[in-house]
């Protein structure tokens, strides 16, 4: 049987009286890819947060390959990896420092050069971060997240600024290291690439789950052909004809 990755029951988060998140249970399966949709402000970050541990959840329980995000920080912070639309960094930092930077604190960390080629940005490491284009600097974000060598990453909107192109090698890559075992927890606002990679999603609105199963169930419970359409209509930013 598949062991399960990530685990959430019942959990919720308010800020200052505002329920933020409302109940919601979640399962991953390790070596899968889960997509977490819905529009701005429907309670996705709040929700990675509590899962990653970095905010804590009202109510509920949450495991990560069997730890508890809270208390386990250390173990979970060896076996984590986090990818987000922006990083904080050193203005003329270099690629190479960073990454370097960043493998240092790992104990088992994955070959940073490597992953840099393979993400394409090989040429770039001698070059400060601030130079790279938008798409360079989001596939370095992406690298930063993977070095961890870790079983389970986040990713958060990883294509956002990538070519057409650029996007499907992304694509390619993320499903081959699915492929030997890597969970993968991914935000998208792209709808094609939550439907060539992943296995499982759920759509909030509200901070409440209102679909959660495959894009195919998506699609039929919608009644949509296509899979946009249907992550509209159920999330509720279809937009009416006046």
């Amino acid at each position: 049987m598949m062991q399960t990755a990530i685990k959430v029951e019942q959990m919720s988060k308010s800020y200052d009286n505002l329920l933020v998140v409302d109940k919601i249970s979640l399962s991953v399966k390790r070596g899968t890819v889960f997509g977490l949709l819905g529009a701005n402000g429907a309670g996705k970050s709040t929700t990675i947060e509590c899962i990653l541990g970095t905010k804590k959840a009202d109510n509920g329980t949450i495991s990560v390959l069997g730890c508890d995000p809270k208390k386990d920080r250390r173990r979970l912070f060896q076996n984590v990896g986090v990818q987000f639309q922006e990083g904080d960094y050193q203005p003329e930092i270099k690629v190479s420092e960073l990454c370097g930077e960043t493998a240092c604190l790992y104990e088992t960390p994955a070959d940073w050069r490597k992953l840099c080629e393979q993400f394409d940005i090989g040429n770039k490491i001698g070059h400060a971060v601030k130079s790279l284009s938008g798409g360079e600097r989001q596939r370095l974000f992406i690298v930063l997240a993977l070095i961890p060598a870790p079983e389970v990453v986040f990713l958060d909107e990883l294509t956002t600024g990538l070519d057409a192109k650029a996007r499907r090698d992304v694509w390619k890559i993320l499903s081959g290291l699915k492929d030997n075992g890597l969970t993968i927890f991914l935000t998208s606002h792209f709808m094609d690439e939550v439907e060539a990679l992943c296995d499982a999603i759920c759509i909030l609105k509200k901070g409440k789950t209102v679909f959660y199963g495959t894009v195919e169930q998506a699609k039929a419970v919608s009644g949509c052909d296509n899979f946009e359409d249907a992550y509209l209509a159920l999330s509720g930013e279809e937009v009416t004809e006046e």
